[in-house]
C-alpha cells in the first residue's frame, strides 16, 4: 500500500511540472524583413542613424522572388531598379564626377523608402507618356556621407547641416533629370550640382528649351507628392518623407562570381 501512495505521489510530481513548463509564455513571433546585414530588423521599425532596415531582393537568397510594394511598411528602404526597369541611373557619388571630387559610394545603387518609391513609379509613368524618363543622379544618402559634403560645402542653401540631416539621408529625396526613351538627357541649362544662379528654378535668363524642359520636370514631380528647392532644378524632396528618421546604413555591392 505504501509502495501504491509513493508511486501515485511520484507521478502527480511529474504531472504538475509537465503543467508549468506548458504555462511559460512562449517566444512572440515579430514579423521581419531581411535587412542585407547580418538579423532582419523588425519591419515597422523606423530607421534612425543607426538602422539599415531595408528589403533588398538582390542580398535575400531566401526570397525567390521580389516583395510587392503594397505588402511593404512605408518607411522600409528598397532598392529601385528592382521594382522597375524604366528608369536610367548616373549616380554620381560612386564616381569622381561630383563636386567632391571623389568617390564616396561603395557602388552605384538607388535606395529610397517604399513610399518614395511608389510616387516615383508613379512620376516615371506619366513622364514615359511625354517620351522621356527619369535619369537618376543620388537618392538615400548614408549621413556620413552629408558630413563630408558639410566639410566642403557648409551653406545650407545647397547642403543640408548633417546634424539635422538632409531628407536625402531620410530616403524620401532624390536628384534626377529627364531623358528620352533612347537615352539622351535633356537640357537642363547646368550639370548636377552646379552651385550658382544659373541652377535656380527662378533664374530665367535661359533659353526656352531649358526652361520647358525645367518645367515638364517640376510640375510632374510636384503632382505625385514631390517638392522642389530654389537653388537646384534637380534636387526634389516627397513630402511625406520629411519627418522620417535619418538612417546612415551603406547597401551591399554586387559580388563577382
Amino acid at each position: 500500500m505504501e509502495m501504491v501512495i509513493k508511486n501515485r505521489v511520484l507521478l502527480l510530481g511529474v504531472i504538475i511540472s509537465i503543467s508549468l513548463l506548458g504555462c511559460k509564455d512562449a517566444p512572440q513571433k515579430q514579423e521581419t524583413i531581411n535587412s542585407g546585414e547580418g538579423a532582419p530588423e523588425v519591419a515597422t521599425q523606423e530607421a534612425s542613424v543607426q538602422d539599415s532596415t531595408r528589403v533588398d531582393a538582390t542580398a535575400n537568397s531566401a526570397q525567390e522572388e521580389t516583395p510587392p510594394l503594397e505588402s511593404l511598411p512605408d518607411t522600409a528602404f528598397v532598392r529601385l531598379a528592382d521594382y522597375s526597369d524604366g528608369f536610367a541611373f548616373d549616380m554620381r557619388y560612386a564616381t569622381d564626377n561630383n563636386f567632391l571630387e571623389e568617390t564616396v559610394y561603395p557602388c552605384g545603387e538607388c535606395y529610397t523608402r517604399v513610399k518614395t518609391a511608389k510616387a516615383l513609379l508613379q512620376a516615371n509613368a506619366v513622364f514615359k507618356e511625354k517620351g522621356y524618363r527619369i535619369r537618376f543622379y543620388d537618392c538615400y544618402r548614408p549621413n556620413s556621407v552629408q558630413y563630408k559634403m558639410w566639410e566642403l560645402v557648409p551653406n545650407p542653401q545647397y547642403v543640408a547641416n548633417p546634424v539635422k540631416g538632409s531628407i536625402h539621408n531620410r530616403g524620401g529625396a532624390v536628384d534626377i533629370t529627364l531623358e528620352t526613351l533612347e537615352g539622351k538627357p535633356l537640357d537642363m541649362g547646368t550639370d548636377f550640382d552646379f552651385f550658382g544662379p544659373r541652377a535656380h528654378h527662378d533664374h530665367m535668363d535661359l533659353p526656352a528649351e531649358v526652361l520647358e524642359n525645367r518645367r515638364v520636370l517640376k510640375e510632374t514631380m510636384e503632382a505625385h507628392g514631390f517638392w522642389s528647392i530654389r537653388t537646384e532644378w534637380w534636387h526634389y524632396n516627397l513630402g511625406a518623407a520629411s519627418r522620417d528618421a535619418v538612417a546612415n546604413f551603406v547597401w551591399p555591392c554586387p559580388t563577382a562570381n
